[in-house]
Parts: structure tokens; sequence; C-alpha cells
């Protein structure tokens, strides 16, 4: 491997290495609340997890002929998020091909450390939802007796998708909703513990909010707008117009991994746009195009498609924004310049 490419990354892992170490400590918890639900299975997923993907770094740095990074934990987050995302009863070998191919494929083969343009997890997410979907969007009720190897026996359903896309409204009250008492992704349901690891990352400084809130508000705003729930008509008051909205939107934000996303996908440090400008637009372009994956798609968790997708344009909006301060910046001199001729004259 190139000595330079091999200094270069060591220090971009000196620059962004906390993010990745946080990323996996903020895991304990959704993984704490996921064991409660479901119990002991998710604790040996993320475990099988955090073992893939620390192998598949060794593997790599043994290929590549680099010295192992211990304080390297990309890998394993980039598979602790992965795990997080899927439902308790995933058979081991669809997370172990998600796993390979977000290391593999979505790091590695694009140079490995902070070289990646589409951000590793929501890649190995993408290719095991497409190759599997009957494993991946399919979830048992919250507190089901999930054996810890094959859990190939237990009743699954896509109860929330299948209501929100005929146009009908979630039966579950707001609490369990915030709880995440609901069949789900087993890290994505509890909005208290996401908003808490959110807040987390950002009392630290690993993130900004600017991508995170633009994302949310545009989907909301989205959903508030243009509900895909039916119930409104013409001769519907205002007041009761505007609870069923706002029932809408809590509805749409609080499943299909929208908060998980927010907090543990938008803000990457190599994949999101780094202007702040560049970063309020790359969220609100991962909010629409998550939305329209989830009217007019088949996949509930748009979300990871959404962020591949805007990942691919996201350094082109750091140089705009760039070149469009720079372009402010030089007619402001060649004014200046302008207006000292005049006074001299």
């Amino acid at each position: 491997m190139d000595e330079a490419l091999i200094r270069l990354q060591e220090e971009e892992l000196q620059r962004t290495g906390r993010y990745y170490k946080h990323i996996c400590f903020l895991c304990v918890p959704l993984l704490c609340v996921s064991c409660y639900l479901y119990g002991l299975r998710p604790l040996l997923l993320c475990g099988f997890a955090v073992l893939m993907g620390n192998l598949c770094d060794r593997l790599i740095s043994l290929l590549r002929r680099r010295v192992y990074q211990a304080g390297d934990y990309s890998n394993e987050s980039f598979a602790l998020v992965i795990t997080l995302l899927m439902p308790a009863t995933v058979d081991w070998y669809v997370l172990a091909a998600a796993i390979l191919a977000g290391a593999l494929i979505g790091k590695e083969v694009f140079g490995g450390y902070g070289s990646y343009p589409f951000h590793p997890a929501a890649v190995g997410y993408a290719v095991a939802a497409v190759s599997w979907p009957e494993q991946v969007f399919r979830y048992p009720a919250p507190y089901a007796n999930i054996p810890l190897w094959n859990a190939s026996g237990v009743a699954t359903s896509s109860t929330i998708s299948d209501t929100l896309r005929s146009g009908g409204l979630i039966n579950i009250s707001a609490l369990s909703l915030v709880l995440g008492e609901y069949a789900a992704p087993m890290g994505t349901g509890a909005a208290i513990v996401l908003v808490a690891c959110g807040l987390f990352l950002w009392m630290q400084k690993d993130v900004r909010l600017s991508a995170s809130l633009s994302f949310l508000i545009t989907a909301g705003l989205i959903v508030f707008f243009f509900p895909r729930q039916l119930g409104l008509t013409e001769g519907t008051a205002f007041t009761a117009g505007l609870v069923f909205r706002l029932r809408c939107v809590r509805d749409e934000m609080l499943t299909g991994a929208m908060l998980f996303s927010a907090v543990f996908l938008l803000n990457e440090p190599y994949t999101c746009a780094h202007h702040r400008l560049g970063r309020i637009l790359y969220g609100v372009m991962v909010g629409a195009f998550t939305m329209g994956f989830r009217y007019f798609g088949v996949y509930e968790t748009g979300v990871c498609f959404a962020i591949l997708a805007v990942n691919s344009i996201s350094g082109w909006l750091d140089r705009t924004e760039v070149r469009l301060y720079e372009l402010i910046k030089s007619g402001g001199h060649f004014k200046e310049k302008k207006t000292g001729k005049g006074d001299a004259e």
C-alpha cells in the first residue's frame, strides 16, 4: 500500500477516530433496550458483528501490508449500526453478508479509512435489503420468545409499513412509539434513547445538528402538507385537520428508522457535506429523497437508499458552496477597488 496514503489515513484517524469510538459506545444503550424487548439474541448478534468488523479490519491490514490500527473503530461502528438496523430474527448469514459488503465494498474498495464516498453501513444494509427483503423488512413483536441461534420459526410481520403504505393510521399509543414497543428494527424504536445519543454527539462536538435538523424538518413538512394517510376531507375542521396532520408526522418520524438515521448515519464525517450550507442542503435532499422512497418505493427504511443517493453529490455541494463564497468575495473586492478608483479621481 502507498506509504503516503497510509500516513494520510493515520492523520485522519487522529482527527476523526473519536467519532467512531463514540458511535460504538452509544450503541450500548440501544442494545440494552433491544435485549429488554427481544431477549439475549440482540446481544449475540452485536457481539458477532463487532467480531466480524474487527476481523475484516485485520484481514485488510494483512492484505494491504500495513500495520493494524488498534484505535480504528470504524469497521466495528459500521457493523453495529448495520446490526441495529436489522430485525432481531435476522439470520446469521444475512448479517455476515451485510457487514462484509459494508466493510469491503463500501469502505475498502474506495481506498479505506476516510476515502469512501458512500456510507459503508448504508451500503451493507442496502445489499442485504435488496438480496433478502423477507429477512430485513419483517420484524418480530416485542417481548416475543426468540431462540438464541435459529429464529426462523418466530412469527414476523411488516404491519407498520403495510399500514402506512395503505393510507392507514398506526393504532399504537404515543408512549409505545417513543419507547419502541412495536415491531421494528431492533435498535431504532426507542426515540428517547436516540435523542439522548444525538445530544451526546452534539455536546462532544462530534457532529453538527444542521444536517440532522434539516433532514427531519424537511421530511416532517412533506408529511404535514402531503400526508399519505387517508382521513382528510374538504369539510374537515381546521383543528381536526391540524391534529390529524400532526399525528401523521408523529407516525412517520417515529418509524422507519428516521431518528436512528438522523443520529447514526447522516453525520458520518467522510460522506456528509462539510460546510454549513452544504450540510443543510444535504439534509434537505436526504429528507426529500427519503419520503420519496417511502411514499413511492417498496421499502420502509428508504432513508439508507436516500443517503446513498445524496452521498454521490455531497462533495459537489461542498465545492459549489466554496465557489459561491469565492465569487461573492471576489465581487466585493472588485467593488471596493472600483469605489477607491472613483474617489481618487
